[in-house]
């Protein structure tokens, strides 16, 4: 991974999100709450990321589109979050240090600026991460 784009990532639950799971994890509020990256507004202009573009996060587990926005919460520079669920588990490495737990924060990852891919709905992702995907469009908007 590039040095000079890698962020340390961290998951997180947010009131928005909790929400939005008992709509539903196919709803568009969902789809709305979980479906961003919340970054430090030094780092978004560092990396060349406008607000509200669409940015690739790639782990060594794998890779995610979500939309960029500056942290809603506090986020230092160098670091980043996605809230838990299923855009989040495109990436957070399976790593459980003998907890069973994986590794929820604490890794690092790319962010670059993608701003011509388009997002997934939840439901995709996961069809895609089964191999059951075939390509046409979920999205709950």
């Amino acid at each position: 991974m590039a040095e000079n784009n890698t962020l340390n990532m961290i998951t997180q639950r947010a009131i928005e999100e909790g929400i939005a799971m008992e709509i539903g994890k196919t709803s568009p509020e969902y789809y709305e709450a979980c479906n961003l990256i919340e970054m430090n507004e030094e780092d978004m202009k560092r990396l060349g990321i406008l607000k509200n573009t669409n940015v690739r996060v790639t782990s060594e587990s794998g890779q995610v589109i979500v939309k960029a926005i500056v942290a809603r919460q506090t986020v230092y520079p160098g670091l980043c979050h996605i809230r838990q669920g299923v855009w989040a588990n495109q990436v957070v490495p399976p790593r459980t240090q003998s907890t069973g737990t994986p590794q929820y924060s604490g890794f690092p990852v790319t962010v670059e600026s993608t701003p011509d891919e388009k997002l997934k709905s939840a439901l995709e992702l996961v069809l895609s991460a089964v191999g059951m995907w075939k390509g046409e469009k979920l999205c709950p908007r």
